[in-house]
């Protein structure tokens, strides 16, 4: 046993290196990555300060950039990276400047912002949906914009809708007047040029809502490679191509209403002679 114990001590060696740690891993921004040129799987050093000592860690996965709105303009990079490395980078020690909490339902979100500015001290909770709605005014104030463009539009074209129809009308005033001395009522007349403008409308909302879909389709496209977000710049929604085609339909009723009765007002044959008796 003595024997032993003294072989042991002499084979014994005292290792005065210190044991090596593997590098730890970050994923960073996935347009850094395009824009530095950085690989997947290669090596950075994270330091406080340009060209400084600092932790070498491996580039394990790159981040894609969400949809946010407020992000858009941004033209900063995002590493995400262990707490601890964060900690140590940065030099906060144990404090924080924000932090977020999940909860499940809405009911159980507003109780968790009650009880936590109810008690504690430093801390002020706010809820999501608050928070965007607040980094959102801009955008707000955008949507209000372009709905005022829209309407202008939607006018100005039920216009332009009104004048093609009392041209159309006033070309077929002969036509007109044929069938009144035929015998075929006003009411049948009317109803006859206000289908024609409802075709007018809707053949034309098609074409619209088509031009609209391709037009979005490619500012789409542009601003999505400009800014490198998955963020929809420009959307044709159902209930957009809804309210469209309705008011294209209605005004086109209206305008070939108004058309009409301009012409069947008139006599028969002060439409074939363009003067009255």
């Amino acid at each position: 046993m003595f024997v032993a114990l003294v072989a042991a001590a002499l084979l014994q060696t005292i290792d005065s290196m210190p044991p090596r740690r593997s590098p730890r891993t970050v994923a960073i921004d996935q347009r850094l990555a395009a824009d530095a040129g950085i690989p997947l799987g290669g090596r950075l050093i994270l330091s406080s300060t340009p060209g400084g000592q600092g932790d070498t860690v491996i580039v394990s996965a790159f981040v894609e950039r969400r949809a946010d709105p407020s992000e858009v303009a941004r033209a900063e990079y995002r590493v995400r990276m262990h707490l601890d490395e964060l900690q140590s980078l940065i030099g906060y020690g144990d404090r924080v400047d924000r932090f977020a909490v999940a909860t499940r339902g809405g009911a159980a979100g507003d109780s968790a912002v009650r009880h936590i500015n109810n008690a504690a001290f430093g801390f002020q909770a706010y809820r999501s949906r608050d928070i965007a709605v607040e980094t959102s005014q801009t955008f707000l104030v955008v949507r209000r914009f372009h709905r005022a463009i829209g309407v202008i539009t939607i006018v100005a074209s039920a216009i332009f809708l009104l004048c093609i129809m009392l041209l159309k009308v006033d070309e077929r005033r002969r036509d007109v007047a044929a069938l009144r001395l035929m015998g075929i009522s006003s009411r049948s007349i009317v109803r006859s040029v206000m289908v024609e403008a409802a075709l007018v409308a809707v053949i034309g909302s098609g074409v619209g809502v088509a031009l609209g879909w391709v037009s979005s389709e490619i500012i789409n496209w542009h601003y999505r490679g400009v800014y490198r977000t998955p963020l929809a710049f420009a959307v044709v929604t159902p209930d957009v191509v809804v309210l469209a085609v309705s008011l294209s339909v209605l005004l086109g009723l209206v305008a070939g209403l108004l058309a009409a009765q301009r012409l069947v007002r008139q006599p028969p044959l002060v439409l074939l002679t363009r003067r009255r008796a």
